[in-house]
């Protein structure tokens, strides 16, 4: 298992002030690089790591060090740095170097550390410790390697899609292994983290205290076999569910909390003059008044807003025909979170965007703005489609390892090209489809069908009317 450690500093730790922390350990210990000198390791004379230590990252928005480590965070005026550090709890002096490493930047720096603690600078000594070395290629994330799996343990309350947890899922891809996150059942997802761990094989494993291991997306009951997390079946041969999973389901949500969620697809031109991110842009501050403050592809989100920057990192990886992921948030006012997928297809660039707001039982869900949002993004960004729902969950947009009620839909909108791309106009709707609103000009509108308020889950049904009209030609 791993211990984590981060150092929040108003200033950059230079090379020497990243020296002095390694320093925590003496003499005795050997340090690696990994990742092109991205990744710090300090290791035993036997090479096995004891600590890992992320580069550090300039963070412009301090409500990202409150979503992701709690709003007792204590934080340097301004932007600030956020150093990651990684310690093995193998041996006991693996979450002391952790501690000295950071206190050490924390007292040259100034700042504070995560988790709070006061700050540390003595020397750990590390001569007599003998750990058996790690498997060759094993990532610095993960904490067990087998022929199946990536397991990594992790106790924080809030588990973000973080750069190692980001590598961790490529190199779990790339060796055709399953990633398992281990978490006790008070940690919560992030949701880029829980789109993540959603995608088979990969797994959230939640281990109770009382209830062993269980799934905290379905809420499958698991067992270790073989180096993996598996499913345990009843007799009937379906997966037993944990009860713990059932009997913290909200079931009706007492709180009124509830999250608005928008999927929507642009395709745009492929053009040299092409700007991205202008339909997340226009749908957030359409929803909240108020533009996206910050982008990054990972979390923490540090990077102050800025379409054209976006659009320059995915005119990048697609020269190396990799796709651009990157997620989004907004002011602490009004949660808002988005995950956008960026694709070169043969229809153009392709933006995929999962865009969710939060709101609590005193706020009102923006559900009348959607059809002028509707027109909005047909009409001037290129939309595709785009479906809302609402769901009963969290404001803060966190996912509990407990079942959560579905969305259920308010309102789908085709594009004009979506249109076209179907046999829509040509095939008699069914009679239960609601007659949906025309958009933007007579001679090329988009449509815009309004199924609910998000309340009845007969809106399923109404959703399901729709698309069978929705055959590709």
């Amino acid at each position: 298992m791993t211990k984590d450690v981060i150092a929040l500093t108003p200033a950059v730790p230079d090379p020497a002030t990243l020296l002095a922390g390694l320093y925590a350990g003496g003499p005795d210990l050997t340090v690696n690089t990994l990742a092109d000198g991205a990744v710090l390791q300090l290791c035993t004379t036997q090479g096995t790591p004891l600590l890992s230590v992320e580069s550090p990252y300039l963070v412009h928005h301090p409500h990202e060090a409150r979503r992701l480590l709690g709003d007792q965070v204590r934080l340097p005026e301004g932007p600030f740095w956020w150093t990651e550090a990684r310690a093995t709890t193998a041996v006991p002096e693996g979450e002391q170097l952790a501690a000295s490493f950071a206190g050490r930047l924390t007292t040259v720096l100034g700042g504070t550390t995560w988790p709070p603690q006061p700050a540390r600078t003595n020397v750990v000594t590390t001569g007599d410790i003998t750990l058996p070395p790690l498997p060759d290629g094993q990532p610095p994330a993960v904490d067990i390697q087998t022929d199946r799996a990536f397991v990594i343990l992790q106790d924080r309350p809030v588990i973000a899609l973080t750069a190692w947890l980001s590598n961790a899922l490529t190199q779990a891809t790339a060796h055709d292994r399953a990633l398992h996150l281990v978490t006790p059942p008070t940690s919560r997802l992030t949701l880029p983290a829980r789109a993540a761990l959603g995608i088979r094989p990969h797994r959230w494993v939640i281990q109770h205290p009382e209830h062993g291991y269980y799934d905290g997306l379905t809420g499958a009951q698991l067992h270790w076999d073989e180096g993996a997390f598996i499913p345990l079946a009843n007799h009937d041969g379906e997966p037993r569910v944990a009860e713990p999973f059932q009997r913290d389901a909200p079931g009706t949500n007492t709180s009124g909390e509830r999250q608005l969620l928008l999927c929507l697809r642009t395709v745009h031109p492929a053009t040299e003059h092409l700007v991205l991110g202008g339909a997340l842009e226009a749908a957030w501050h359409h929803l909240t008044g108020a533009p996206p403050t910050g982008w990054s592809s990972a979390e923490p989100v540090g990077l102050p807003w800025s379409r054209r920057q976006l659009t320059d990192l995915a005119r990048t990886r697609a020269r190396r025909s990799a796709p651009t992921l990157l997620i989004t948030t907004g002011s602490p006012e009004q949660p808002a979170l988005a995950s956008t997928r960026i694709l070169h297809t043969a229809a153009g660039i392709e933006e995929h965007i999962t865009l969710a707001l939060g709101y609590g039982p005193d706020d009102t869900v923006p559900l009348a703005a959607l059809p002028q949002l509707a027109e909005l993004l047909a009409t001037q960004h290129d939309l595709y489609t785009m479906l809302v729902t609402q769901r009963t969950a969290r404001r803060d947009l966190t996912v509990p390892p407990h079942a959560e009620l579905p969305p259920i839909p308010v309102t789908l909108t085709l594009g004009t090209n979506a249109i076209h791309a179907t046999s829509l106009n040509h095939t008699p709707q069914p009679t239960a489809a609601p007659r949906p609103t025309r958009l933007g000009p007579t001679t090329a509108p988009a449509l815009h069908y309004t199924l609910g308020n998000g309340t009845d889950p007969k809106a399923w049904t109404t959703l399901h009317h729709i698309t069978q009209g929705l055959r590709t030609r």
